[in-house]
């Protein structure tokens, strides 16, 4: 059936061969969606993070579809847990993203769709580093609380309008993001929300749907109508 012609959300699991590895993904679909946006999480999370899942929840009520998928296998998040060697391997975090992209848009319910992406902390750096490989296909980026600091060599060659969301307690992040604001200097678009007394995860009372909001906005205007 043609994504068009149904009137159901659908969601079911996937898996998305990258160059090193199958990754598991939950890919959800809302009825005549008109864009799509990958989730890059940060180091010790997953797909089935609560805060990703409620913030993909809400793009997909604004006509979103949404890829939740694990940047790492269950054997390298085993030996992650030990070693700590791959959660801060930004350019393979970066890569599985580019791989994932490059899924969505051969995948029939996806090809064609705008692509965008959410990363929080590590994942922020990774959205980052994927986007300036692929300034074609990527149109908009929102990190949530991101360590931009982590892709600052690919910054320059960000070309995705980009938004930047900090808590207003986080403070270190806070600077680490000014700094990369500055960086991204032929991004279509940037910006730099500090959200009041939220601390790195947004676990405060309403601070979470401020987020969602925030990058609800961010990809209708950049996303789905392209300016």
């Amino acid at each position: 059936m043609d994504r068009t012609s149904s009137l159901a959300e659908t969601h079911r699991g996937v898996q998305i061969a990258a160059h090193s590895a199958s990754l598991g993904g939950d890919l959800s679909v809302p009825p005549v969606a008109q864009g799509i946006v990958a989730f890059a999480h940060g180091s010790g999370s997953g797909r089935h993070s609560p805060r990703n899942q409620f913030v993909a929840e809400q793009l997909r009520a604004r006509g979103l579809a949404t890829l939740l998928f694990d940047l790492l296998t269950v054997e390298e998040e085993r030996r992650d847990q030990y070693s700590g060697e791959l959660r801060f391997d930004i350019e393979l975090l970066a890569q599985r993203l580019v791989d994932a992209t490059n899924w969505l848009t051969q995948h029939r319910e996806t090809a064609g769709l705008p692509v965008g992406y959410f990363g929080a902390s590590t994942g922020g750096g990774a959205a980052l580093v994927a986007a300036a490989h692929l300034p074609d296909r990527v149109t908009a980026v929102v990190s949530r609380g991101g360590r931009p600091d982590l892709a600052s060599d690919a910054l320059p060659h960000v070309q995705a309008a980009t938004l930047l969301i900090v808590g207003g307690d986080d403070r270190a992040v806070i600077e680490l993001n000014r700094q990369a604001l500055d960086l991204l200097l032929h991004a279509s678009r940037k910006e730099l929300v500090i959200v009041p007394g939220a601390t790195h995860l947004f676990e405060e009372p309403g601070k979470l749907q401020e987020v969602a909001r925030l990058a609800g906005d961010w990809f209708v205007q950049y996303l789905i109508r392209g300016r």
